[in-house]
């Protein structure tokens, strides 16, 4: 029977001990302390911040809010393609600034230009802020490259997210299907939030017990989505697939929740004939990016997967 990674099942016992004392003692979620335990989380666990030539944070102008970014050039006198970012936490928690040691990596191990979204946050900006804001991201970021000076291969802009953060991009992804305005070549998607309705076995067999659980996603989705949203429109699992889709990569863990959803999108993605690859951690939980000094030669292999995978996608083609 596969058992979780053994370099983290302690800090799960410890994790979880934890969890049931603050819950006998009254502890209730919310946005802040979602926002807090995310952040000391990664701050605590991801602790090699690599140097990068070249990092700013800039504004991509658009309506309704200008989205603030922060900007990685790994090789500040070359033109690069560009990889647009969209962190995890539930829509609800994560930052560019909680994110950054994980974008340093990304563009270092990519060879591209990361472009980091601050995208608004439920539940004080509901559904569908947060795809709005990544939208206007992936249609305006030329301008906010271009206010710098930054070289850049405009025709070779790609999307990457985690958990939240991977709703989106397959989001934009399958709008910009039919949006001229929207040109994306790859996407990458990490332990992705897909289908808003939960329906998957993987929801039930790792609902408790795997720092991720059943109750504190339907918690995020319930402060996501604020209205009468069909959430099953809303889920790029149950989106149109066409030969139009971006070439995908999908990672996913064998302890997540959300593991057979991005199984299942990535299948749909090849039934379009669109190139699209896997990559599966058996012995992983949710977030283990943001856990890294447990899991570090999983999290080097993840990094080295996506590289390769944007470098034979983009770079060489």
């Amino acid at each position: 029977m596969q058992q979780v990674s053994p370099s983290l099942s302690q800090w799960l016992a410890h994790f979880n001990r934890m969890m049931k004392d603050m819950l006998k003692a009254g502890f209730k979620p919310s946005p802040i302390n979602a926002r807090e335990g995310l952040a000391g989380l990664t701050f605590g666990l991801v602790t090699d911040r690599p140097q990068v030539s070249w990092v700013q944070d800039e504004l991509v102008m658009a309506t309704p809010y200008n989205v603030p970014v922060r900007i990685y050039h790994p090789n500040y006198n070359h033109s690069l393609p560009v990889l647009i970012f969209f962190h995890g936490g539930g829509h609800m928690a994560g930052s560019v600034s909680v994110y950054d040691a994980i974008c340093r990596k990304l563009a270092l191990a990519s060879h591209h230009i990361v472009v980091c979204a601050e995208y608004r946050l439920a539940p004080e900006c509901p559904y569908p802020a947060a795809v709005v804001d990544a939208c206007n991201v992936v249609k305006n970021v030329r301008a906010a490259l271009d206010s710098r000076g930054l070289l850049y291969d405009p025709g070779r802009v790609s999307l990457a997210g985690d958990s939240g953060g991977g709703a989106l991009c397959a989001t934009v992804a399958h709008r910009a299907q039919h949006d001229a305005d929207l040109t994306i070549r790859c996407q990458v998607l990490i332990y992705p939030s897909l289908d808003y309705t939960l329906q998957w076995p993987s929801v039930e067999e790792n609902a408790v017990g795997y720092l991720l659980e059943k109750d504190k996603i339907l918690w995020y989705f319930d402060n996501y989505f604020q209205g009468a949203e069909n959430r099953k429109a809303a889920s790029p699992l149950h989106m149109a697939f066409t030969e139009n889709l971006p070439e995908t990569l999908v990672l996913t863990a064998g302890f997540c929740p959300l593991r057979d959803e991005g199984m299942a999108y990535v299948e749909k993605v090849k039934s379009t004939g669109v190139h699209a690859e896997h990559v599966h951690y058996n012995d992983m939980i949710h977030a283990f990016l943001n856990m890294e000094n447990l899991v570090k030669e999983t999290c080097i292999s993840a990094y080295r997967e996506i590289g390769d995978f944007l470098s034979r996608r983009t770079i060489r083609q």
